[in-house]
């Protein structure tokens, strides 16, 4: 399985926000959607960094609620490893593993198509093992 099919089952929408806007900006979209990171966006690019619940919290625990008004930027990460849509279901989660990441953007020709998350690439190994068990337990039934 590849990342083409990730995003064709959960769809291509992708939460951004400026690097220029607040902490609190970034923790009310983060809670408004339901989401664990948000693809830090400027001028130029379409990929400036990210920005996860994980590292709010880390700063917040750190310097208290003053962090709030900081901006993205501040906080975001700016490593980002990213795959294409073309990247194996095997591969990703070794890309997760290995940088201990739970959000990878998705590019395709230097635009963001999508964002793929632990959870993710975990439901579809399920759902791919839940039809091979199907499959398996429908092959012994028939002799």
């Amino acid at each position: 399985m590849h990342v083409t099919q990730l995003l064709a089952h959960k769809g291509d929408d992708v939460a951004t926000i400026s690097k220029d806007r607040s902490i609190a900006d970034a923790v009310n979209v983060l809670r408004e959607r339901g989401i664990g990171a948000l693809v830090v966006t400027g001028s130029g690019a379409p990929l400036k960094g990210i920005l996860s619940e994980r590292d709010v919290v880390r700063a917040l625990a750190q310097r208290g609620a003053s962090v709030l008004s900081d901006t993205v930027e501040s906080l975001m990460s700016t490593d980002v490893a990213t795959c294409t849509p073309e990247t194996t279901c095997t591969d990703l989660m070794g890309l997760m593993t290995e940088h201990r990441i739970r959000h990878v953007p998705v590019m395709s020709d230097g635009r963001l198509v999508g964002l793929v998350s632990i959870g993710d690439v975990v439901k579809a190994r399920f759902d791919e093992l839940e039809r091979e068990k199907r499959d398996l337990l429908e092959y012994v039934s028939a002799r």
